[in-house]
């Protein structure tokens, strides 16, 4: 392990175990009003204005040309047919560019096709080497799994802020929780969720290009979230809270009533004060992804720069100035340095 590696490598280890000691520290010392109330709140706030700012701040990017990643034909001659693969790989209307987000947004379709190279040297003649390229879906199944499973824990997590559980919750409780073999039901999205972030990370150790581009910043998340994951597993299965107690704080929240219920674990502040970090540390970091993808030039526009005229909004004019200016302002400059001049 390269010195570059193991910086970035075990800091943000490092940070993620001092997050887990601080609310176990401050729940020794009865803090649990700031580990459940002050805490949570703050960060709610840092996340929903640091969102709102960084949204606006890519609202208010010029994007003067249109710029959409393409990878099939434009629209050309009428007898030149294109498919509706084609016609989503370079959308051509409003429609198409609509159909492109949303199976770049709920099926990762560009990551799905995401291509692998490796360059061979055959043993008796390794001057001959090739470079051979090949479908790679592992990235796209450890990403989907990730981000689908982490999608309904989060919605399983609704019935904790509601005073009934909504139907599409226990649905979504049920159809997670069918592989019932334990007391109480193991959820599959739990063990998923888990099993994507070990992948995710150990392709990042493991594979020498990935582990060579990785920072620190790279590495936090996914530290946090399978902190956040293992502390709530512990939770349901090993260490069990009080639920009532629970679902009383989660409901004073959200109405503005804060309380704070005793008999609580220790377990639960550490998971909650881990959550909390996750959403003040979500709007300054690349998980923004989420949102950006919306706004991205690249994903977002019709690629009609053939039969539509763009003008650029932001052509304000130009006080332009000619040549003579120049040199009446810089003659005396330009000559003594040798430049030639069109008056002496």
């Amino acid at each position: 392990m390269t010195d570059f590696f193991k910086l970035h490598f075990f800091i943000p280890l490092g940070i993620v175990l001092a997050l887990i000691i601080i609310p176990y520290v401050g729940y020794m010392a009865n803090q649990q009003l700031v580990l459940g109330v002050v805490i949570p709140y703050l960060a709610v706030l840092i996340f929903l204005e640091g969102l709102i700012y960084r949204v606006i701040k890519w609202a208010r990017s010029p994007v003067p040309f249109r710029i959409p990643t393409t990878c099939a034909q434009n629209r050309s001659l009428p007898w030149i047919k294109k498919s509706i693969g084609e016609k989503l790989d370079n959308p051509e209307t409003t429609l198409q560019v609509i159909g492109r987000m949303a199976l770049e947004v709920l099926f990762f379709r560009s990551l799905f096709r995401n291509l692998t190279t490796k360059l061979r040297r055959p043993a008796d003649h390794p001057e001959d080497a090739k470079l051979y390229y090949w479908s790679y879906k592992w990235l796209w199944l450890g990403a989907i799994a990730f981000h689908y499973t982490f999608l309904i824990v989060l919605l399983r997590h609704l019935r904790f802020f509601t005073e009934t559980t909504p139907g599409f919750v226990q649905t979504i409780e049920h159809v997670d929780g069918w592989f019932q073999i334990f007391q109480p039901t193991v959820y599959l999205t739990g063990i998923i969720l888990l099993a994507a972030l070990t992948y995710l990370l150990l392709r990042r150790v493991y594979n020498p290009n990935m582990r060579y581009i990785s920072l620190a910043s790279d590495y936090f998340p996914l530290f946090l979230i399978m902190a956040i994951g293992t502390t709530g597993i512990l939770m349901r299965y090993f260490f069990k809270v009080d639920i009532t107690a629970v679902k009383q704080l989660a409901l004073g929240l959200v109405t503005f009533k804060p309380t704070v219920p005793a008999g609580i674990g220790v377990i639960f502040y550490i998971h909650l004060f881990l959550v909390s970090v996750l959403f003040m540390y979500f709007p300054f970091s690349k998980l923004l992804h989420m949102a950006g993808v919306f706004l991205s030039p690249t994903r977002n526009l019709a690629n009609n720069n053939r039969w539509v005229r763009h003008i650029n909004p932001w052509n304000y004019p130009v006080k332009f100035h000619p040549y003579i200016e120049h040199e009446n302002k810089y003659r005396q400059a330009m000559k003594e340095v040798g430049l030639p001049v069109e008056k002496e």
